[in-house]
């Protein structure tokens, strides 16, 4: 059996979504990148897939961003992802509501230059886990196959972290993260729907993993 592969959509309509996620068994929402509505996002998080709940800031702005990720959760949202550097008041009205429903919440910290030092990433995800994530992603550009090993390193010591190497030189954390211990590892549904740098297609990795498993 695989290791949970969460796919990252972005860029569809509600039926697209409602199609791709068709015989998956985890999925990223990236509702920044959507125009769905209400009922949209009732239907999609509603359905048995477990799916995660994100919205990455640039778009819209805090208040919308939080009422799109409350609705979701209210839908039935397994996960939220909320960024560790966004403002407390925003962080926490989310995370109070994912609690009282039962939704798990991911704690996410990304750098898309370079990957900090071992000190460094360690206190971040202590950040995390203080802040009350069930779940602490830590997504960093490889600049560097030691970067790679970097981030893999923290798996050993914590539980419940996904890591991810962005870039070229990242994308071995992708496939083997989750062999090492990291809840879930994100791929793309087929190329060209990448959601970030380094992705791989699901197909592709799938097969990657099973030469190693």
């Amino acid at each position: 059996m695989h290791p949970n592969i969460c796919v990252s959509l972005a860029g569809l309509s509600a039926r697209e979504i409602l199609i791709a996620i068709r015989g998956l068994r985890m999925a990223e929402i990236r509702l920044d990148g959507m125009k769905l509505e209400r009922e949209d996002i009732k239907t999609i998080f509603s359905t048995s897939v477990e799916l995660i709940a994100t919205c990455r800031p640039g778009n819209l702005n805090d208040r919308d961003r939080a009422e799109l990720l409350i609705g979701a959760i209210d839908s039935g949202a397994s996960y939220v992802d909320i960024e560790i550097e966004s403002k407390k008041r925003y962080r926490e009205s989310i995370i109070k509501e994912a609690k009282k429903v039962g939704c798990k919440v991911i704690l996410s910290y990304h750098n898309y230059e370079m990957t900090p030092s071992e000190s460094k990433l360690k206190s971040i995800v202590d950040r995390c886990k203080d802040y009350g994530g069930d779940i602490v992603k830590i997504a960093c550009r490889a600049n560097s196959y030691s970067d790679s090993a970097r981030l893999l390193g923290l798996l050993g010591r914590n539980g419940n972290i996904v890591v991810v190497g962005m870039g070229e030189k990242g994308r071995i954390t992708r496939i083997v993260a989750p062999i090492l211990g990291s809840p879930f590892t994100f791929a793309s549904l087929s190329k060209g729907m990448e959601t970030a740098d380094g992705q791989i297609e699901l197909g592709e990795l799938k097969r990657m993993m099973e030469v190693l498993t």
